[in-house]
């Protein structure tokens, strides 16, 4: 019989991971194996510690870092809310119309081909350089892989539920919010961690693209810690990147995942 994984078990090997993969850098740092400039490659933790100290307390241009982070935050966010609201919609439009499920599949499957950056140019050519054009990105870029899994939830939903459903007199809107939503919440689950970590890259890569000075992100504040060859600054921003990230994993996806298919049993 095999053995349940605990908790904290999970968090000690974790935890050992990333200390040996700090000891590993600091060694390679220390040894200057590219040179006297190694430490631009291969900062100290020393360094990259004092960098992201600085990066709060001192910020870029006169520019605090946590102004930096509201605007990409306060544009990932505008985009991540449209772009999940639109998938509903359309995703939830499919399974009542079919003729509209075969156009709106179709669309689906040519545009979660393309990647965010690949439609800058074209974007910036017809709107100009805005922030609106990262909002668009960040839609863009949660919105077709969102839908894709709210579509396959929704065909995956066993057909005695829609059954038992129509049954109880439960039709259209009222048969999507019933029956299809709570049967694909795996999906949708899965969708939302798909969407936010396309989401999150996407805004990133727009803002180091084409950085707007009006509207500062985390994004243009790598971009001028590279052009400045202020590498430690560099290293302690994507640092922050990867605490945002785990914040958003940890703090509200697995919550609304144990509170919803964990707990009703869909997943293990």
């Amino acid at each position: 019989m095999k053995k349940k994984n605990s908790p904290v078990n999970s968090i000690i090997i974790q935890a050992a991971f990333i200390f040996i993969l700090l000891i590993i850098w600091e060694i390679v740092a220390k040894r200057q194996i590219f040179g006297e400039r190694s430490y631009l490659v291969f900062p100290t933790l020393e360094m990259i510690g004092n960098a992201f100290i600085q990066n709060f307390t001192e910020g870029y241009a006169g520019i605090s870092f946590w102004i930096y982070i509201a605007n990409s935050m306060r544009l990932l966010c505008t985009g991540l809310l449209i772009g999940i609201v639109l998938s509903f919609l359309l995703s939830g439009l499919s399974m009542i119309s079919k003729g509209f499920y075969y156009i709106f599949n179709l669309i689906v499957a040519i545009f979660d081909l393309l990647p965010g950056v690949a439609l800058l140019p074209v974007i910036i050519i017809i709107f100009g350089i805005k922030e609106e054009v990262i909002v668009f990105l960040v839609v863009h870029a949660v919105l077709w892989p969102m839908s894709r899994n709210v579509l396959d939830g929704f065909l995956a939903v066993p057909k005695i539920y829609i059954e038992a459903g129509m049954n109880m007199g439960l039709s259209g809107l009222s048969l999507l919010t019933g029956v299809y939503l709570p049967a694909a919440m795996s999906y949708i689950v899965s969708g939302l961690k798909v969407g936010w970590a396309r989401a999150w890259r996407g805004l990133l890569s727009a803002e180091m693209i084409f950085g707007i000075a009006s509207c500062p992100g985390i994004g243009l504040f790598i971009n001028q810690m590279r052009t400045n060859m202020n590498n430690a600054q560099m290293y302690a921003t994507l640092v922050v990147i990867i605490i945002i990230g785990l914040i958003v994993q940890y703090g509200i996806l697995t919550p609304i995942e144990n509170h919803t298919v964990k707990k009703w049993g869909m997943t293990k």
